[in-house]
Order: structure tokens, then sequence, then C-alpha cells
């Protein structure tokens, strides 16, 4: 069996579980520490909410919220229609748990699996910078709000 493929991090932010959720949620936070297509509607990211991107090389990029329990959990599957083996929904996902610690709050993160698809280590390996990247965004944008 092949050895799975998952990021794992996490950050402590002096925040409340309600300010990180809405930095996970609403697109105007989002597109500072994800990836938003210019087109992207001002809605609140909701379970079912999708965003699709063109690829170069002709294929598309989907993320689709496969659940979101408000200030708990935000998973998110990740879907490249030009992946020659297509995994099941939310087998590899984006996932977001907050935990409350006193007026804290512990963002987990777990990015992947990517051992199901070709080029797997290549999508790792930029995950685990996306995620060290992101948790520090996220951790500024929920401690400052703006």
């Amino acid at each position: 069996m092949t050895e799975q493929l998952i990021v794992r991090d996490e950050i402590l932010i002096e925040a409340n579980s309600q300010k990180v959720w809405e930095v996970l949620t609403k697109p105007k936070y989002v597109a500072e520490w994800g990836e938003l297509p210019e087109n992207y509607p001002n809605e609140d990211m909701t379970e079912g909410s999708r965003v699709i991107w063109d690829l170069p090389n002709g294929g598309q990029s989907i993320t689709k919220i496969i659940r979101a329990v408000v200030q708990k959990e935000l998973k998110i599957a990740l879907y490249v229609s030009n992946w020659e083996v297509k995994p099941n929904e939310g087998d590899v996902a984006y996932n977001y748990q907050l935990k409350e610690k006193g007026d804290s709050t512990l963002l987990r993160i777990e990015i992947g699996d990517f051992s199901l698809i070709k080029d797997g280590k290549m999508y790792y390996d930029a995950s685990v910078e996306f995620a060290s990247n992101s948790k520090q965004i996220i951790k500024k944008l929920s401690e400052n709000p703006g």
C-alpha cells in the first residue's frame, strides 16, 4: 500500500472561533489567504459552494464544500478534471478544524490524500507551502479585523 500524502499543520489564533470561521468562509477574506476567481460572488461559502478555475492545459480545478459545521469544521473537496485517476469526492480535500481554547482558537489543517493521484508528491509539496503560508494569513486576518 502506498504511503498517504497528507499535509498536517496547525496554529493557535488569538481570536474566537466565530471570527476564524468568518475568515475561512467570507470571500473577501478567502481571497487573501487562498485563491478565488475574479468573478466569484460575494456570498458566504456554505455546504455545496463551488469554486472553478480553468487551467492553462485545458482542464478545470474544482473545489466544493462538502461539510460545513459552523465554527467547528470546513471540508473542501478538491477535484481536477484531467487527473488520470479520479478519487472519490472528499478523498482529496482541504479540512479545517476549529477548537476553542479559552479566548483563542486552535486551527488544524489537513490537506490530501495526494497518494491517490498521479504526481501526488508535487501536489503534496505545494500544499505544505500553502498550509504554512495560509495559516499565517488566516491568523493575521482573524486577530486584526479590518
